[in-house]
């Protein structure tokens, strides 16, 4: 087929021999087949952002460090020119960055081959036959299957947490199926569970995501609460790639004394009134 624009540059500078076919065109970006010497992978363009559907944006990109100072009040004022511009740079680099950490952390995601003029290069993820895998939605699940995807999800976002990261987007959506199992993919939202205020309800929800989708063929998971159980250990860094799940979560957090919490605000009130009482006192007598 002939080139789009975005991939124009790596055909002409010999990165792309020749682009396949259109595999999808998502919310974010459109992802092609391409031939690249002997090897056939995908290659992503990314959209600009007034064609782009993701919301929220701003959530996902706390915590993100831009490179340089002036970079980082410009992403401040994102609606400037160059903040705009470095917001974007950002938005791409973060799925470039967190493929290249997840990958090495041993995470099931399609390997990279590099950015080249904004186009993101990777393995093309293909089924048993040699045919580009599904997605998870698409895939019939047997109990047996859920069970053991469940539990392998599971185990792939514990590693994501211990490299720092969380989906942030995950769901049946954004999981391939390819020969030995699922495959994350797309990153670009990823957060740094340490320095965005939302990664608890991200992870959560990432985690829910999974359990409702296996729940389905394996209800029995829908009782599980591994989000809770997860967030815990990490918290008092007790989380490692081999950590033990159960699937059960004990909030053995001290209850809250309701009537001690009240009577310090009745306290807080009855001073002051006190202190209203004195300065109306002391105005009275200047008069």
């Amino acid at each position: 087929m002939k080139p789009p624009k975005g991939l124009q540059p790596l055909v002409d500078n010999g990165m792309v021999d020749a682009v396949l076919r259109q595999l999808k065109s998502g919310k974010e970006a459109s992802v092609f087949v391409v031939a690249c010497g002997d090897e056939v992978r995908c290659a992503k363009v990314y959209k600009e952002a007034e064609h782009r559907g993701f919301h929220k944006l701003a959530q996902y990109q706390e915590g993100r460090k831009a490179r340089g100072s002036r970079d980082a009040r410009a992403m401040g004022k994102g609606g400037s020119r160059h903040g705009r511009k470095q917001q974007e740079e950002e938005w791409k680099n973060a799925e470039v960055e967190a493929l290249y950490r997840l990958d090495y952390a041993g995470v099931r995601v399609p390997k990279p081959h590099g950015v080249h003029a904004g186009v993101l290069l990777m393995e093309l993820v293909c089924d048993a036959d040699g045919h580009p895998a599904p997605r998870l939605n698409d895939v019939d699940i047997t109990p047996e299957q859920a069970r053991e995807w469940h539990a392998f999800m599971m185990r792939q976002i514990v590693l994501m947490l211990c490299e720092g990261l969380i989906h942030g987007d995950l769901s049946e959506y954004n999981v391939l199926v390819d020969a030995q199992g699922p495959v994350v993919i797309d990153l670009p939202q990823a957060v740094s569970a340490a320095s965005n205020n939302n990664a608890f309800s991200m992870l959560e929800r990432d985690v829910n995501n999974m359990r409702a989708t296996f729940g389905r063929s394996a209800p029995e998971l829908l009782q599980t609460q591994y989000a809770r159980e997860i967030w815990k250990l990490f918290q008092a860094s007790e989380l490692k790639p081999d950590s033990v799940l159960t699937g059960v979560f004990v909030d053995d957090s001290p209850e809250a004394d309701v009537e001690a919490v009240l009577s310090q605000i009745e306290e807080a009130r009855l001073e002051a009134e006190i202190r209203q009482r004195g300065r109306d006192a002391a105005e009275a007598a200047d008069q």
